[in-house]
């Protein structure tokens, strides 16, 4: 198959607006795709605005949705509104994700459901919405995590929330694909982003800086030619988690 070309193609991205989700939204708009950017609150608008200004900077279009997709008529209204907007969706990317520190035994009955909604129904719906809504030969892939491979305490409703993901993967790669859809999972170790140092002491910092075969935390520009690669020219790959971690973990 000839190289996949993005131009004026549409892109939709779950958590789009910073991290690892801005700089995929930056580098496909260079690339020419059309961007749909979400975001989940307030507290990263100006992350987001900021990431749809370098979007259009790059002669991209681009639009921002603020919504909460653990509500799953959100899911519904942010591929809708790509649709309206773009006429179609060629690409979607869910990078959504919550990490939960805690003792299995300390956990409550609330964190459980929220680590279960962000995790693991948020990407469930999304790889269903996109299965309705993505044009044929349309390209899925969502963010996990290495941690999956791990054999470690505290991180259970982390971990174990994302697990499914993997099972959504393969069973969406096998129903989709008669349409030419292709859906990956990527499983970065852990990133050197805000979302990591939220739950991690100094002394858990340094572990995971050493745990990898390479040596330090997992960098963004790490992953995202990875998913960019996934979504392109990687098409043939699917049904699979990629484990991209620099060997924290393997299996």
């Amino acid at each position: 198959m000839s190289k996949i070309d993005l131009k004026n193609k549409v892109v939709l991205i779950a958590g789009g607006g910073k991290n690892l989700g801005g700089l995929l939204s930056r580098d496909f708009a260079l690339m020419g795709a059309k961007m749909a950017i979400h975001y989940n609150s307030e507290g990263s608008r100006a992350a987001s605005e900021e990431t749809l200004k370098a979007v259009q900077a790059a002669g991209a279009e681009g639009f921002l949705f603020q919504s909460d997709l653990t509500q799953v008529g959100n899911i519904t209204k942010f591929f809708d509104a790509a649709i309206d907007t773009y006429g179609g969706v060629d690409v979607a990317i869910n990078t959504v994700g919550m990490v939960l520190k805690k003792p299995f035994v300390d956990t409550t009955e609330a964190e459980y459901d929220q680590m279960s909604d962000i995790n693991s129904k948020v990407a469930y719906f999304f790889i269903q919405e996109a299965g309705k809504k993505l044009n044929d030969n349309g390209k899925i892939c969502t963010i996990v995590t290495s941690l999956l491979a791990a054999y470690t305490g505290l991180y259970s409703t982390y971990e174990g929330m994302k697990a499914p993901v993997e099972h959504f993967t393969r069973a969406a790669s096998k129903e989709f694909g008669n349409r030419g859809i292709s859906v990956t999972a990527v499983a970065p170790g852990p990133m050197d982003t805000p979302f990591f140092y939220g739950q991690e002491s100094d002394d858990a910092v340094a572990y995971h800086k050493s745990a990898s075969a390479l040596g330090g935390l997992t960098d963004i520009k790490d992953i995202a030619p990875l998913v960019e690669f996934l979504v392109t020219d990687g098409w043939w790959i699917t049904g699979q988690t990629i484990f991209a971690n620099g060997g924290y973990t393997t299996r």
